[in-house]
């Protein structure tokens, strides 16, 4: 992912999480803390650009109405939320199971705009932190940090890696993290952007740098997304909005098969969601517009 679009997609993201914690009930995932990263002028910008953007991907919503809301409602809970919300409360949920069993160091793939440092203090008092992302998105993120005031928690390392120069080993090996000690990695949003040997030799670098028991969850798209017949119609529109903004997704795999495709990078599948599993975990009984995205999974696995 370029620069400039790692960043954007970040404040999107973010964005999505805020919009949730301040409009909806009740919550998928309730980030409290991201809406302190946007400026009111920023509110009033993104909510006008997304409405818009809405407009135009869905003509049900280009009426005489000038009231964006509806637009910008679309957007969030049809679009950008349901993955966004349901992964991250699907990740937090085993980082705080793993705690549980005694993991010490939590590492963040992709991290973005992650508040999890600075709102969930109950589990950082057991962890030691490590956020990997790209430079200008790291770069981007401090500065909003410093804009809600807030102050970086000595257990939070954030660690800028430009993944075209340099590997996940090298990077880890330079900081702080302890390679004997079980750990709990988290790599959400990322696997659909990147080549099959690209994620799995993500995934074995991982495998080998962790010791035996550490785990991670991560999602994907499930391979029939990517043929436009049997694509549901919301997932060809995400489609259509990655390659549009030049970052067109690459890789989906067969859920049927991934225990063994993780099997030959050092990982055991221990849990692997559908769609439907998703939909009935976390927007069950919900009477607005979230509901679980087709064909995105969530799997945890363990080094083995």
């Amino acid at each position: 992912m370029q620069a400039s679009q790692a960043g954007v997609t970040a404040l999107i993201t973010a964005y999505a999480r805020a919009y949730h914690a301040t409009h909806d009930s009740p919550k998928i995932f309730d980030d409290f803390l991201a809406d302190q990263l946007y400026t009111p002028e920023e509110h009033a910008h993104f909510d006008l650009q997304l409405a818009q953007l809405a407009r135009q991907r869905n003509s049900d919503l280009v009426t005489a109405n000038a009231d964006q809301a509806p637009a910008l409602a679309w957007s969030m809970q049809v679009m950008n939320g349901p993955v966004t919300l349901s992964r991250s409360s699907y990740s937090e949920d085993a980082l705080v199971a793993a705690v549980k069993d005694g993991v010490r160091q939590y590492v963040n793939l992709g991290a973005g705009f992650d508040t999890f440092a600075f709102r969930r203090q109950d589990l950082l008092d057991h962890l030691t932190v490590f956020e990997i992302d790209h430079p200008t998105t790291q770069a981007m993120k401090r500065a909003r940090i410093a804009l809600a005031g807030w102050e970086i928690p000595p257990q939070l390392h954030l660690i800028p890696v430009d993944f075209t120069t340099e590997s996940l080993t090298d990077v880890l090996g330079r900081s702080a993290y302890n390679r004997k000690q079980v750990s709990f990695f988290s790599w959400l949003g990322v696997t659909y952007y990147l080549t099959r040997e690209v994620v799995l030799a993500t995934l074995k670098a991982i495998a080998g740098i962790a010791p035996q028991g550490s785990s991670i969850v991560f999602d994907y798209m499930d391979a029939d997304s990517f043929v436009p017949d049997r694509a549901a119609k919301r997932t060809q529109l995400m489609h259509n909005i990655a390659r549009q903004v030049g970052e067109p997704m690459q890789t989906g795999f067969d859920p049927l098969t991934l225990a063994d495709d993780l099997a030959h990078v050092g990982f055991t599948l221990t849990e692997n969601l559908s769609p439907a599993d998703i939909e009935t975990r976390y927007f069950a009984g919900r009477t607005d517009q979230y509901h679980a995205f087709e064909h995105v999974h969530f799997a945890k696995a363990i080094v083995t």
